[in-house]
């Protein structure tokens, strides 16, 4: 790809790209859509009637305390927190960044300095994170959605239902457009397959996609949004670019680990004097490669 060519681009805008999925969800024209896609998340559990945008990177109280940075963070209603991230590869740690940033939404409750009536009491603190190339390595392999609170470890009994971890592992939804049985199942398939449309289709004509589409319709970005989804896109490929080549440099530093070990244990076969018929059916080495040995 030339250093000056744009990023070749459907008609519509990919969401999980970083620009795009800010542009989408996480501006107050368009906030109904964030709390469509949330409600279905919680799947009646809550409801969502509003939300309030707040600033994505939330600093500790210490000046060395490193910064917690969200990709959306906004507040409920009844002062509930909801962190909303879009995760593309695997990180280091992963589990305890998450952990980490929700104790941080909960530990700034606290009233800063001395005050006697505060009874902790807190306010619901969620995480929801898209994963896109990577999934959790959970041992219930078919499914997607994984909805993770404190509970008791013997009988699944919730011990408390005010702080919760959604992780919707997209690599795994793979419905086809005439499985989509819920809203849910159209805002996951719009989310991985809208990029590669070229136009709303009838299953979707609900005023809610709708809006979607338009907002995502790259010819209704301006020049200044172009540049930079443009941008925002080549970067991801790059760093796909880079994760595929780590990939499989990785593989075959393995496979020629394997081959190495192979060939030890063939020479040590010869050394024994076994015909090299078996040596190959035990190293799956070939003759030729035993007797090169």
């Amino acid at each position: 790809m030339s250093k000056n060519k744009p990023p070749v681009t459907g008609k519509y805008i990919d969401p999980l790209v970083d620009f795009a999925f800010k542009k989408i969800f996480g501006s107050e024209p368009n906030k109904d859509l964030l709390i469509a896609f949330l409600n279905e998340v919680f799947r009646g559990r809550k409801h969502i009637v509003d939300l309030v945008y707040n600033k994505n990177e939330h600093h500790g109280d210490l000046k060395d305390e490193g910064a917690a940075i969200f990709d959306l963070l906004c507040t409920g209603t009844n002062g509930d927190q909801f962190i909303i991230e879009v995760q593309r590869g695997r990180q280091g740690n992963f589990k305890e960044r998450a952990l980490f940033y929700t104790s941080r939404l909960i530990s700034d409750q606290a009233p800063k300095g001395k005050r006697s009536d505060w009874a902790y009491n807190l306010t619901e603190v969620y995480l929801v994170a898209l994963l896109e190339d990577f999934t959790l390595e959970i041992n219930r392999a078919q499914e997607y959605l994984h909805d993770i609170c404190l509970c008791n470890r013997d009988t699944g009994e919730i011990f408390y239902d005010k702080l919760g971890y959604t992780y919707i592992e997209l690599r795994k939804f793979v419905k086809a457009d005439t499985e989509l049985d819920s809203d849910l199942d159209r805002w996951l398939y719009v989310l991985k397959n809208i990029s590669r449309m070229d136009r709303i289709p009838a299953y979707l004509r609900k005023p809610i996609f709708e809006k979607l589409f338009n907002i995502a319709e790259y010819s209704n970005l301006t020049k200044e949004e172009k540049i930079m989804y443009d941008s925002s896109l080549k970067y991801k490929w790059d760093n796909k670019n880079v994760l595929d080549y780590a990939i499989n440099e990785a593989r075959e530093e393995e496979r020629m680990k394997a081959f190495e070990e192979k060939k030890a244990i063939a020479r040590e076969m010869k050394k024994d004097g076994l015909p090299l018929a078996q040596i190959s059916k035990f190293t799956r080495l070939s003759v030729e490669e035993i007797e090169q040995l």
